[in-house]
C-alpha cells in the first residue's frame, strides 16, 4: 500500500511509502492523523491550504459484507473543525485494489475550470471537464462510465460542489453505476470544487485484492462476523425495511424532528414510514426493490430503490434521515414528494439533511409553508439556479437562520442535526454536543441503549461508549449497521480479522474501542488548534428552554458533564 498525493496547482502525482504514523489506520483514523500532520488548523477550508483525502478503512477490499466504505475528509466549511464523511458505493474497494493507503489532494489551480482526474496504476490523467460543468451527477456519471467503462469507480460533485455551497457532498457510483453514494457532510463536496475537480475516476484494472497474512483465520473470522450479520435481528429488519423504519420508533420515542424541530410527533407519520414504503415499492414493481445493496457484498441489503407508480425511478435510495428532515420537519407527507426533494439534491450533490434542515428554517422564516412540496422544491430550483436565497440555502441551516434571524436552527458547530431530536434522546444530544464531526448521529446514537431517553442520567455514559465503537468502525470501514454483526460476535472478532489481514500480533482485545479513542482524540486536538473551546460542544440555548412536545422535554444533560466526557483521554 502506498500514499497517493496529487498536487492541484501543478497537476502532479507522487506515490509514496505509508509512514509508519499512518501504517495501523484506515478511514477516519487516518483522515485525522493526515490533517494533524500536515494541515494548518487554522487555514481556509477552501483555500490552498487545506487538503481532501480519501482513504479505504483498515478492512476495505476484502467484500467484507457492509465493510467497504470509503471515508474522505478534510477541514470543513460548514463547521469549520475536522470533517469526516464517508460512503459505500465502489471508490473504497478500488481503491484497496490500486494499493492506495490514502490519496491527498493538496493546493489549488491558479486558474478557474473543472477538470476529470482519472487515476490508475499507469498514473494520473488530467481532462478538461467543461462539457460536464453545471451538469448534475445523474447526468455526469453516464457520461464518465461512457468514456471510461463501467468497471470503474467514480467520486464526483453536482453543481453545488461546483459553486462551492457548504451542504455540498461527493457522489460516489454503486455497484449498479448510480452516482448515488454521497460522503454527504461538512461541505466537502465544495472542498472537491476548490480543487477544480468535478470527478475522480479510479481505474482499478491490473489491480489485485490486498494481500492477508493469514488467509485461513481471515476465512474463520469472516465467516463468523457473516453469519452474525446475517442472522441478526436488526439486519433483517433493514432488509426488509431499509432505515426508513427508524420513522415509527422516532416518532414513538416523541423524537421525529416536525416543522423544523418545533415537534417530536409528526401526525402524517404513517403516511412517511417504513412499512408505508415497503408497501409502495412493492406494490408498484420493478424497478423499484425494497432490498438494495450499496456495496458488492453486502447482506443487510438496507437500501432501496423508490418508483413512482408510473414504473419509473424516483430515486434510490430514500433513507430515514432525508424522511425526517425533508419529510416530517418540512411538514410534508408524501413519500412521493420526498423522493423527489431527494433527487433534486442528490442531483446538486447536496447534503439532504443540511438541505432539509435548511428548508425547516426557511419555513420558520415565511419562505415557504410547511407541508407545501411544490415550494419546497421551488426553493431547490433557486439553489440550482445560484440564486441570492438559493446561494444562502446552499451554505446550510446556519447561514440560513442568519441570513433570516431565525433563532430555532438546529445546528452543533454549523453543521445540521440528524432525524433524532436531541430534546428527546438525549444521548444522541450528547453526541451532537461532543463529537467533533458537528451535529451526526452517525458519531454516536444511543436511540437503542436501554436507558431512558428523557432523563438526563447516564446520557453522557451511553454517547461516550456509542463515540468509540463509531470512531471504530469508521476507522475500519465499516457501515453502521455492520456494528450489529461485530457487536454479536463474543469472541473480538475484529481483533481476528486485522490481525489475519496484516499479521498484527499485539493487538488488545478491545482494538475498536482503542481505534476509537485514537481517532477522536486526534480531532478534538485538531478542533483545539482551530479554535474550538468547551463552548462548542453545546446544543443550541433554545433547545435548553423551549420544551419539546409530547413529552414537554428540554435538553438538560448539565454543561459539567459534556465537558467532562472525554477526560480519559487527556
Amino acid at each position: 500500500m502506498n500514499i497517493w498525493r496529487i498536487n492541484a496547482r501543478t497537476q502532479t502525482l507522487n506515490v509514496e511509502p505509508v509512514p509508519e504514523a499512518w501504517s495501523r489506520l484506515g478511514g477516519r483514523g487516518l483522515l485525522a492523523r493526515i490533517l494533524l500532520d500536515e494541515v494548518d488548523a487554522t487555514c481556509d477550508p477552501l483555500g490552498p491550504g487545506n487538503s481532501l483525502i480519501f482513504a479505504p478503512g483498515l478492512l476495505v477490499g476484502h467484500a467484507l459484507s457492509s465493510t467497504d466504505r470509503i471515508s474522505v475528509g478534510g477541514k470543513s466549511p460548514l463547521t469549520g473543525g475536522v470533517k469526516e464523511a464517508n460512503a459505500g458505493g465502489r471508490t473504497g474497494y478500488h481503491m484497496a485494489f490500486m494499493g492506495i493507503h490514502a490519496l491527498i489532494l493538496e493546493d489549488q489551480p491558479l486558474d478557474t475550470g473543472f477538470w476529470i482526474l482519472h487515476l490508475s496504476l499507469a498514473g494520473a490523467k488530467w481532462v478538461p471537464a467543461d462539457d460536464l460543468v453545471g451538469l448534475g451527477v445523474y447526468e455526469t456519471a453516464p457520461k464518465l462510465t461512457e468514456q471510461y467503462g463501467d468497471k470503474v469507480a467514480i467520486a464526483l460533485i453536482g453543481p453545488g460542489g461546483e459553486m462551492k455551497m457548504k451542504s455540498a457532498g461527493i457522489q460516489n457510483i454503486d455497484k449498479d453505476r448510480v452516482p448515488s453514494r454521497i460522503a454527504a457532510r461538512g461541505g466537502l463536496g465544495a472542498v472537491m470544487g476548490s480543487k477544480g475537480l468535478k470527478a475522480i475516476v479510479f481505474d482499478h484494472s491490473g489491480g489485485s485484492k490486498p494481500p492477508i497474512a493469514d488467509p485461513e483465520a481471515f476465512k474463520a473470522a469472516q465467516r463468523d462476523y457473516t453469519q452474525a450479520v446475517m442472522e441478526h435481528p436488526q439486519s433483517i429488519t433493514y432488509r426488509d425495511y431499509g432505515t426508513a423504519a427508524m420513522a415509527h420508533l422516532c416518532d414513538g420515542f416523541g423524537a421525529l424532528p416536525t416543522r423544523n424541530f418545533s415537534d417530536g410527533h409528526f401526525q402524517g407519520v404513517d403516511a412517511i414510514s417504513g412499512e408505508t414504503l415497503r408497501e409502495f415499492i412493492l406494490s408498484r414493481g420493478k424497478p423499484s426493490d425494497p432490498s438494495h445493496a450499496c456495496m458488492a457484498g453486502c447482506t443487510i441489503k438496507c437500501s432501496n430503490v423508490f418508483g413512482g407508480e408510473d414504473g419509473k425511478i424516483i430515486v434510490s435510495p430514500l433513507e430515514y434521515e432525508t424522511i425526517g428532515l425533508m419529510g416530517s420537519n418540512l411538514g410534508i407527507n408524501s413519500l412521493d414528494l420526498i423522493g423527489r426533494l431527494n433527487w433534486e439534491a442528490n442531483d446538486l450533490g447536496l447534503d439532504s439533511i443540511e438541505t432539509g434542515a435548511a428548508l425547516g428554517v426557511a419555513a420558520e422564516a415565511g419562505l415557504m409553508r410547511f407541508g407545501d412540496g411544490e415550494a419546497a422544491l421551488r426553493l431547490i430550483g433557486e439553489i440550482r439556479a445560484g440564486s441570492e436565497v438559493g446561494r444562502i440555502l446552499g451554505d446550510g441551516a446556519a447561514a440560513t437562520g442568519a441570513a433570516y434571524g431565525v433563532e430555532r436552527v438546529p445546528v452543533v458547530k454549523g453543521q445540521a442535526m440528524s432525524a433524532y431530536e436531541p430534546r428527546a434522546i438525549k444521548g444522541t444530544g450528547v453526541t451532537y454536543a461532543t463529537t467533533p464531526q458537528g451535529a451526526d448521529h452517525t458519531s454516536g446514537l444511543t436511540i437503542r441503549a436501554k436507558i431512558n431517553h428523557l432523563d438526563p442520567n447516564g446520557q453522557v455514559d451511553a454517547s461516550r461508549g456509542a463515540q468509540w465503537n463509531m470512531a471504530g468502525y469508521d476507522t475500519i470501514g465499516a457501515c453502521i449497521f455492520a456494528g450489529f454483526g461485530y457487536a454479536a460476535t463474543p469472541d473480538g472478532v475484529v481483533k481476528r480479522l486485522l490481525a489475519a489481514r496484516y499479521g498484527w500480533s499485539d493487538l488488545p482485545d478491545n482494538i475498536l474501542q482503542e481505534l476509537g479513542k485514537q481517532t477522536i482524540k486526534m480531532e478534538r486536538e485538531f478542533n483545539r488548534r482551530a479554535g474550538f473551546t468547551a463552548k462548542d460542544d453545546r446544543l443550541p440555548e433554545w433547545m435548553t428552554r423551549e420544551p419539546l412536545p409530547p413529552h414537554n422535554a428540554v435538553f438538560d444533560v448539565p454543561d459539567e458533564e459534556l465537558d467532562h466526557i472525554f477526560d480519559e483521554l487527556a
